[in-house]
């Protein structure tokens, strides 16, 4: 087995491999304005660092948010494109879970990440690896009375102290927490959710109420 695991759901573009047993290489870089830039140029860097080829690369884990519209599309494309290129599996996973898994907690506690316009993307767990609600996205002070007293993980939780007084890293995504999960999943032998992205709202950029199509005579 080697997986090839990529995230863009956060400010993250975060990328490694895992070959069933250990993460042997990793790379992320915080930028939300430069997910297509970074990506390729973070997977060349790990292939290098572990000395292997793309065509060594059995399966594809990838990050399916939830997260921005365009920087969601990013990894999805380029997980798709590597997948179908290759002939391997794309394997879907909830970046939220990826950071409950990196947060190690055998307590229940809360997700949250950025989801701008003053909401978080969020879910309850009861642990790092069991996840109790659907992802969401609201309000931190919608939903301050559900999560009270529970330690959270993520940008979300560190954004809004107030509403989430318990806040704690990891901050972002790693694509290698991602990569293990994954790995545990499918040596257990268990299915991952196909890799369909988790917007959970409508993108940002959206066509002016008043807009007038005009089509030459």
């Amino acid at each position: 087995m080697l997986l090839l695991a990529l995230d863009t759901a956060t400010p993250a573009v975060t990328v490694a491999l895992h070959d069933g047993r250990d993460v042997i290489a990793s790379s992320s870089q915080v930028d939300a304005r430069r997910h297509g830039e970074l990506l390729l140029p973070a997977v060349d860097r790990v292939l290098g660092e572990a000395g292997l080829k793309l065509e060594a690369v059995t399966g594809i884990v990838v990050g399916i948010g939830p997260g921005p519209y365009t920087g969601l599309r990013v990894g999805l494309t380029t997980a798709d494109t590597f997948g179908l290129a290759l002939g391997v599996p794309v394997h879907g996973v909830c970046t939220l879970d990826g950071l409950a898994h990196a947060a190690g907690l055998r307590e229940p506690f809360v997700v949250a990440t950025d989801a701008r316009r003053k909401e978080v993307y969020w879910a309850r767990y009861a642990d790092s690896r069991t996840r109790l609600t659907d992802p969401a996205v609201d309000r931190p002070a919608d939903i301050a009375a559900e999560v009270r007293g529970l330690p959270a993980v993520g940008a979300g939780a560190l954004l809004y102290p107030d509403d989430f007084p318990v806040a704690r890293e990891p901050e972002h995504v790693s694509a290698a927490a991602l990569a293990e999960l994954a790995a545990e999943r499918l040596a257990a032998g268990g299915e991952l959710p196909a890799p369909r992205p988790l917007y959970l709202r409508r993108p940002d950029a959206q066509v002016p109420k008043n807009y007038k199509v005009v089509t030459p005579k």
